[in-house]
């Protein structure tokens, strides 16, 4: 049964990981990632012996974060793929663990930019001109930011805090 445990909550990073490498290469975060981790949630809860209010908490906590990411979306602040993994990352997680996740993925999206702005100075042109694509889109000046990254390392760092690893005692 712990098998199963681990396997169910070993979704969640890995379809988190996918999300900020294809962000980081393509600008984009396919829906097919969002999906299969709200699909995944299910049987996680199920198998996670979560109690009830600890559920009612994600579900919540996802909601709360699917509306604000549509703020920021609306907004132009990050991109509707950005909007929708940080909703099923406030689903995973749950709360209070949200808190935690936000401030790490705003550190990690600061620390983010910094590092684009420092491609996109001039120093590193030779070797952005010799990159593959990816690179050289993200050296860009004026390019946007593949926020999914940031997403992705406060998901990870802040997923033992989550309400579901809590539950199976990871």
């Amino acid at each position: 049964m712990q098998i199963l445990q681990f396997t169910l909550l070993l979704v969640f990073p890995a379809l988190v990981v996918i999300g900020g490498l294809k962000d980081l290469t393509s600008y984009t975060i396919p829906n097919w990632i969002s999906l299969a981790l709200i699909a995944a949630f299910v049987p996680a809860v199920l198998i996670s012996g979560a109690a009830p209010s600890a559920i009612g908490l994600c579900l919540a906590t996802g909601a709360c974060a699917l509306a604000a990411g549509m703020g920021m979306f609306a907004a132009g602040w990050i991109g509707g793929g950005d909007a929708k993994l940080l909703a099923v990352c406030g689903l995973w997680l749950g709360w209070p663990a949200v808190l935690p996740f936000l401030l790490v993925t705003g550190l990690a999206g600061g620390a983010l930019t910094l590092g684009l702005l420092s491609l996109r100075s001039g120093w590193f042109a030779p070797i952005v001109a010799g990159g593959p694509a990816w690179v050289r889109r993200l050296g860009a000046e004026g390019g946007d930011i593949p926020y999914g990254v940031a997403i992705a390392v406060g998901a990870l760092a802040t997923f033992p805090q989550g309400a579901l690893a809590l539950a199976i005692g990871v």
